[in-house]
């Protein structure tokens, strides 16, 4: 009975420690989140540490400083150009310091990154860059600088784009798994991973000219901040004539070789100090503190639609119901004048992306709604966006993909071949097994769904004629699931005006007739520090345990994103990404 009773006592001290310790990091991490002052001294250097992915907001992590190494880097894009625009106009800042260790973002957020840069160095102060490792993206920025040292045995990636989208045939025919696809558009490529090997010619047609756009907008902005001809980039890419950092400098691309310590010591000697231990480094997030908060009555709503748009998902996804719920709230909200929608979506459920539209289009005539796409708002990124005002997004944008698709398979040879898995039904009907996943559908079933399918796309192609203001057979022309840039986009009447995310602030603005200050608000809002604190310990724990399977572990997340697609489906491939 002792024995009992100790090991009980034992338990109940574990799990009475366990809540004091877990409550305890909830108090640290909240120390290390209070509102501290942060001064900026005199003749500072804007320090940008350029690693990790970049995305639309900065998530804050109360665990990243206790657990470091299962930490995810995130750079926040708004906070990040926000500091660059603040510090432009501060006479304490003297410069940029471009910190590359390899930063992932998509090409029209990096692009807002830059010309936030260049913007900057109209003041006449002057941006230094170094890197060890740079991709395409990574010298993007760094481009932009006005000095740029890189390590010497270090490497460029400086030949071209590349789109790499992984194919699931061969998998299904060697697990006996049979697909049933459909679908509307011959351009409409999120189900070729499932149907094909490699991508069918219309597909191969649209990135390339897409691949092609991209990258013409990439070398243009090189050309000018490098005062290089476009031309000779081009060639300098597809010869592969930088291969090594001394090819680097001879053909222009950087203006030093060199290590930190040096360009620390050219940056002490700029600002006239005795030792680059001089330096006064501040670091954008620790600027960011610095700045003083901005409070006024009208308010200007930007509400994120960031992840595949679903109806039930976490905070990774725009789960459709809640961000309608967003919208509504804004447009009920008699101190919001206007709101943007920003979209990085490459879309998902079509149900889901209907109940987003549907409060776009009430809210819409009530107070100006500004559709502003980042990397990519296509399928029912674009759904989602065709009932606003205005819709701007960056040359580079991938947008459009106009078209849907249903996917159901039929996991039947492979329950029973594999693993002598047997089914038999009872059923009132002969359809009553309609969705079963371990049968064939019969041809009328097929033709049932197809007609759901067209359908829908009649429905996509009518609501964005209305939004956009021309005929279905218009839409029809450009849509057929097909993607497209910004530019492009622009050119086929998609979009309405290029620009960034402060180009849709400055229209809200403006079309809401706002007199005197405001402010922009965030919607949704960010989670509480004890919803933060439950998702930083859940997120470390997922980033262990994915360290052991880095090589299988985005097949597997693309396998697992299967079961997202129930339903009709707005949506492009996913696994489409530019390198």
């Amino acid at each position: 009975m002792n024995f009992f009773k100790n090991v009980l006592a034992s338990l109940l001290g574990l799990i009475i420690f366990s809540f004091l310790f877990f409550f305890l990091l909830i108090g640290i991490a909240a120390a290390g989140e209070g509102d501290e002052t942060v001064n900026v001294e005199p003749s500072s250097i804007l320090y940008l540490k350029l690693s990790g992915v970049l995305q639309e907001r900065t998530t804050e992590d109360p665990l990243k400083n206790l657990f470091p190494e299962a930490a995810v880097s995130e750079i926040g894009l708004r906070d990040l150009v926000s500091t660059i625009q603040h510090s432009k106009e501060d006479e304490r800042i003297k410069g940029i310091y471009l910190d590359h260790q390899l930063l992932s973002g998509g090409f029209a957020s990096l692009k807002e990154v830059r010309d936030a840069l260049i913007d900057f160095k109209a003041s006449g102060k002057i941006i230094y860059a170094y890197g060890e490792y740079l991709s395409e993206g990574d010298y993007y920025l760094a481009s932009a600088a006005d000095v740029f040292f890189m390590h010497p045995e270090g490497s460029l990636e400086f030949n071209g784009l590349m789109a790499n989208i992984t194919f699931f045939k061969g998998l299904f025919e060697k697990l006996e798994v049979k697909p049933e696809i459909f679908r509307v558009g011959s351009f409409k490529s999120a189900v070729e991973p499932f149907l094909r090997k490699d991508m069918s010619p219309e597909n191969r047609l649209q990135y390339t000219s897409l691949l092609s756009t991209i990258y013409d907008i990439y070398l243009t902005d090189v050309a000018e901040s490098r005062d290089i001809q476009k031309e000779d980039l081009s060639r300098y890419s597809k010869e592969l004539k930088i291969q090594v950092p001394e090819d680097a400098h001879h053909y222009g691309l950087v203006d030093s070789l060199g290590y930190k310590d040096e360009l620390k010591s050219l940056i002490a000697s700029d600002l006239e100090l005795e030792e680059a231990s001089d330096i006064e480094f501040i670091s954008h997030q620790n600027y960011k503190k610095s700045l003083k908060k901005k409070y006024a009555k009208d308010k200007i709503a930007v509400i994120y639609a960031n992840g595949s748009i679903v109806m039930v998902g976490d905070d990774t996804q725009v789960v459709g119901y809640k961000l309608a719920k967003e919208i509504r709230k804004a447009r009920e909200n008699k101190s919001v004048k206007a709101i943007v929608l920003r979209i990085n979506s490459p879309g998902g459920s079509l149900v889901a992306s209907d109940l987003i539209w549907h409060e776009v289009s009430l809210t819409k005539g009530v107070k100006p709604i500004i559709a502003s796409m980042a990397d990519v708002a296509a399928s029912g990124g674009y759904y989602i966006a065709m009932a606003c005002d205005t819709i701007i997004a960056q040359p580079n944008t991938i947008t459009g993909s106009i078209g849907i698709f249903g996917m159901w398979f039929n996991f039947g040879q492979l329950l029973e071949n594999k693993f002598g898995i047997t089914h038999d039904v009872v059923k009132t009907g002969d359809h009553s097994d309609l969705y079963t996943v371990t049968r064939s559908l019969t041809d009328f079933e097929r033709s049932v769904i197809q007609k759901g399918v067209n359908k829908g796309y009649q429905t996509f192609i009518s609501k964005a004629a209305v939004g956009r203001g021309v005929t279905s057979e218009a839409i029809d022309e450009v849509g057929s699931g097909r993607v497209w840039s910004g530019t492009q986009a622009l050119d086929n009447g998609l979009i309405d005006i290029i620009g960034n995310f402060d180009d849709a602030v400055d229209l809200a603005v403006a079309m809401s007739r706002v007199e005197g200050d405001y402010r922009v608000v965030n919607y949704p809002a960010q989670k509480s520090m004890f919803e933060k604190i439950l998702g930083s310990v859940t997120n470390e724990i997922k980033v262990l345990n994915s360290m052991n399977n880095e090589v299988m572990a985005p097949y597997f997340k693309q396998i697992k994103s299967l079961q997202e697609m129930k339903g009709i489906q707005a949506r492009m491939a996913e696994e489409f990404t530019i390198y």
